[in-house]
């Protein structure tokens, strides 16, 4: 008997999905509830769990093709179903069928499908599973550095350099071929074109990738988006860290960094001016009466933001936290749809990659986004003496149809003066 397996249902407003990659082969054991097979969305990439233990039968839509929700996606035989999970014995009275004839399973096949329901295979991101399977590398030999060892796809590279130091430290040193073209990365199979001596490469846009670049031409085609700058001084909040820094880990079990002061900072000037909080909808205004600030996070896939909920009611302890597992998600590919939908406000820091100053772009339908810089020594003038203060560049794009710039302004200044004075967040002055 056979059993379906079909795309899930797709999250509201996402059509369809393309099918990423196949993680069985038809003729392969699978276990009830492991992954056969990865979705992309404009968002996220979801995975497909088999629904029983079998073996995989036909597959229906191959990787690269577009499905929508219900579409059958493959065969499971439920007859090989107690070879998957009860092992050799089992696997020979009921037998293997594959392509339409059924043969019992020899011990040898029975075995291996007893040691494919053994669960001691490492636990894969998604981005860490293509690129084991591009690459045909085998995941036991890879240490994870994930939650419960789970392998992520820096571990994978790490993994892959290692391998690479070992080969040149045992092979002696040969003379470069000064006509041969440098090797390109075969993790993702691109098609080579161009010249001879003058290659290229040719991949697919991933489907994130194509909706950010659709979204941010979006922003630029419909709002009027305006920049404004300031400066902050951030000696008072590294001056608290630095106190509290410990006290504040060994309570929380968290590190304090200096996201939370700004979105503290955020929830304490969007309050001040709720129109930074709203958005356009047609000819309407809709005002937010909650703060659900957007974080802008690098992932293996690209830029995401995932939506951190209810700022205003959070305490800085917790919002580290969601920072962290933010990060944590994006790095392993596990972020759900409902973590990076909705937002009403967004924070991007290029800081963290040495940026000095840039002017970010809106993240519909949002009407303001805050960007955050490098963190940098500069001498300035206080009280008529020189001195040199820890400065920081930010960056407030926001929509002129809808802010004005006093409003945005006066919003940029709230932000600086509650960094460089925290005190004024427990005061609320």
């Amino acid at each position: 008997m056979s059993t379906e397996v079909r795309v899930p249902a797709l999250p509201e407003s996402i059509a369809d999905a393309t099918v990423l990659a196949w993680y069985k082969q038809p003729g392969e054991a699978v276990r009830r509830e492991e992954n056969l097979v990865d979705l992309e969305t404009d968002k996220v990439v979801l995975e497909v769990p088999a629904p029983i233990a079998g073996v995989l039968g036909e597959i229906k839509v191959a990787a690269g093709e577009t499905v929508q929700a219900d579409t059958l996606l493959a065969l499971i035989e439920a007859g090989a179903e107690a070879g998957a999970e009860a092992g050799a014995e089992a696997g020979a009275e009921a037998g293997i069928e594959t392509g339409g004839v059924t043969e019992p399973a020899s011990p040898p096949a029975a075995a291996e499908a007893a040691a494919a329901a053994t669960p001691t295979e490492p636990v894969l991101g998604p981005a860490a599973r293509r690129l084991v399977k591009a690459l045909h590398l085998d995941p036991a030999e890879i240490p994870g550095s994930g939650k419960d060892g789970r392998v992520q796809k820096a571990d994978v590279t790490a993994f892959l350099d290692a391998q690479k130091r070992e080969q040149a430290q045992a092979q002696p040193p040969t003379e470069p071929d000064a006509t041969a073209p440098a090797p390109l990365s075969t993790a993702d199979q691109p098609r080579l074109t161009g010249e001879a001596g003058r290659p290229e490469q040719r991949v697919p846009m991933t489907r994130l990738r194509a909706r950010v670049a659709e979204r941010l031409v979006q922003a630029q085609q419909t709002a009027a988006i305006l920049t404004t700058f300031n400066e902050v001084d951030l000696s008072a909040v590294i001056e608290l860290r630095k106190r509290y820094q410990d006290q504040f880990e060994k309570t929380h079990g968290v590190r304090l960094g200096f996201m939370s002061f700004f979105v503290k900072a955020v929830v304490e000037a969007l309050q001040r001016f709720p129109v930074m909080n709203a958005s356009v909808d047609g000819k309407d205004i809709i005002y937010h009466g909650y703060y659900d600030i957007g974080m802008a996070v690098s992932s293996p896939r690209g830029l995401v933001v995932p939506i951190l909920r209810n700022c205003d009611r959070l305490t800085m302890a917790d919002i580290e936290q969601g920072i962290l597992e933010f990060g944590r998600k994006a790095k392993d590919g596990t972020l759900s749809y409902e973590e990076l939908t909705g937002g009403t406000f967004s924070i991007t820091n290029g800081g963290v990659f040495g940026s000095l100053l840039s002017t970010p772009i809106l993240n519909p339908p949002q009407s303001a986004i805050l960007g955050l810089h490098r963190i940098q020594d500069r001498p300035m003038a206080v009280q008529g003496e020189l001195v040199i203060r820890p400065m920081m560049y930010v960056a407030l794009s926001y929509d002129h149809r809808l802010i004005d710039g006093r409003d945005a302004v006066q919003f940029l200044v709230t932000i600086k003066d509650t960094l460089e004075d925290p005190a004024r967040l427990l005061l609320r002055i």
